[in-house]
This record gives structure tokens, sequence and C-alpha cells, in this order.
């Protein structure tokens, strides 16, 4: 059978010509606006917006659904699962990106990068501010990874190796001696204990139901009111409200977010009105070489579920479906 005969629907554009390329080189695609006429057809869902249990029930020879992401939080697993379906990510492929995101939002947010740029831009400006202009030092501060997981052990070296900072990190277990000795960290393993000594904060643990607004009002007091907060996660993880109040109450000095909950966030949440916190569109795995490196395992998932071979990575819960 010729792969061309496999009918995928591509349930949202992707944000690159080049990576819609990919996918019609190998498949037949199938949008939105050609859905029900070939719903019947369709194989295989590759995901770049949620996907929710009416549409796999409505897909009857749908027999895979691979995302374009590491987390799959925006699929139904449930009943995925339930019918039979295998469901794929892309982990590993985007770590380093994602770990760069985190250190461009953790060095921006400390020597207030955003702020400066509108400064030495503004008509207005006629001298620079010099000493009332002062950041956060980075090299040799504590930083506190949530989550060490690939891409928290990413950070990890980059801090440690790359900027000389102690590393401390939380996580459900404790990693190996030799795991804590490749990254330089220390395991703390009560949150608030992590929170309290720490010049940053940076999540990057998984989005779940115990993990969901791990991040309060509870913890950002925790913080030290120089710290600063980086989320590179999942934005379902902390409580945006009590994120706003604490960077409003000088709880904490700055705060640096490639995701939110939701996303984007209302055009009037206070957040986006406060000038210590920096917001990036969830462009944490948005380089050419990873993105093109996600669709390829994308793709790669899809031809092993079309063939009922396992997937080159599949989530947890369908493995056994």
């Amino acid at each position: 059978m010729s792969t061309r005969k496999y009918y995928v629907y591509l349930n949202g554009p992707l944000d690159c010509e080049g990576l819609q390329k990919q996918l019609d080189d190998v498949f037949t695609i199938v949008t939105p606006e050609a859905l029900e006429e070939h719903r019947s057809k369709i194989v295989a869902v590759c995901v770049n917006n949620p996907v929710n249990s009416e549409l796999i029930q409505s897909l009857p020879s749908l027999k895979v659904i691979s995302c374009i992401s590491v987390g799959y939080d925006h699929v139904d697993v449930q009943t995925a699962a339930k019918l039979g379906i295998r469901v794929g990510h892309t982990p590993y492929v985007l770590d380093d990106a994602t770990a760069d995101i985190a250190m461009t939002l953790l060095l921006g947010s400390a020597r207030r990068i955003i702020e400066g740029d509108k400064i030495a831009r503004d008509p207005s400006t006629v001298s620079f501010p010099g000493n009332k202009f002062l950041g956060q030092e980075v090299s040799g501060s504590t930083i506190g990874i949530v989550g060490m997981g690939r891409i928290g052990s990413k950070i990890a070296k980059r801090a440690s190796k790359g900027f000389d900072m102690k590393v401390v990190y939380h996580n459900r277990r404790q990693k190996s001696a030799e795991e804590e000795h490749t990254v330089c960290a220390t395991y703390v393993p009560v949150l608030n204990e992590l929170l309290q000594q720490c010049d940053f904060v940076v999540l990057a643990a998984p989005s779940t139901k115990e993990t969901y607004r791990m991040m309060g009002r509870e913890q950002f007091k925790a913080m030290k009111k120089t710290g600063i907060f980086i989320n590179i996660a999942r934005g379902a993880l902390v409580d945006h409200d009590a994120l706003m109040e604490a960077l409003r109450d000088g709880e904490i000095a700055h705060a640096g977010l490639d995701v939110t909950d939701p996303e984007p966030l209302p055009r009037d949440h206070p957040l986006l009105t406060m000038t210590n916190i920096t917001i990036v569109p969830h462009i944490g795995s948005a380089t050419y070489t990873t993105r093109k490196k996600m669709v390829e395992t994308a793709i790669g998932n899809i031809m092993a579920g079309v063939k009922g071979e396992p997937l080159l990575y599949e989530v947890p819960e369908t493995k056994n479906a």
C-alpha cells in the first residue's frame, strides 16, 4: 500500500510552510474544511490542537493520534485507550530548544532586557538610567528546578556548567547519585524548602492531576522577594491570579513565562499590564531544527501506528490498550 493512501487529519495549520510540506510529501492530508468528505478514510490524526472524545469517536478507521509535542494533555487519551487507538508524542527532540528558552527567560528577566529595550527605544529618552536600572546577578546564584526530567536536566547542566550556578531540584523521586553528579544538582524533597533558598525557580514538571496549580499563593510567598520565577512547563501548573498578586505585592521580583493558562491569556488579564513579567508565545521548541525533528517523529509515529508496529514514542496510557 502506498503511503499516499494514508489519510491523515491535520487538525490545525502548522506555523511553518516547510513543516506542512513534510506531511504533504508523505500522506494525503485532510484539513478541517475537508473533514466531512473524508471522515471514514482517516487512519491518523496529526495533533496541533485539542482532540476530544467526540472527534475520536467520529473517525471509524482511526488507528493512531500523533502529537507534535511532548505534552499530550490536549488529547482525550482515556477515550483513545478504550478504543484501542495509539497516541504518540515527540519527547527528546525538543529538550535542548526548551532548555534554551528557559535560560533565555531567566537571563532576560534577571537583566531586565525587555524593560531596557523599551528605555533604549523610547523617543523621550535623553540619557540612560545607569545605577537606577539594576538587575539580578545570574552567575554564582542558586537555581531551583521543579521537575528534573530530561528538560530539567538540560537546564541544570546549562546553569551549573555555563553559569556556575548552585543547582537544587525538587522531583517526585530523587535521581541517582550518578545523575545528580552529572548536572551538579542537590535534591530537596520539600517544594517550599527549595523555594525559600533559590534566586531563580524554573518550573519544568509535567502536567498531571498532581501538578495542577502546584505554584500558588503559598509557594510564591515562600520564594525570596528578589526571586525570579520561570515557567516552561505548562500553564496549568500555575495559579495565574496568585502569580499576579505576588508580582504586584513584591512577593517576588519578576516572572518569565513561555506558557500560560489559557493561551493566550485574555487580553484584559492584569498580568499583561505588568512591567515585571516577560511573556513569550509558547516558543520553547520553536526553532527550525527542532520543529523539523518533531514533525519527522510525528510522521514516524503515524507510520508505525497504521502498520500496527510499536510507535517511536508512545504515551504510557495507550501502550497496553
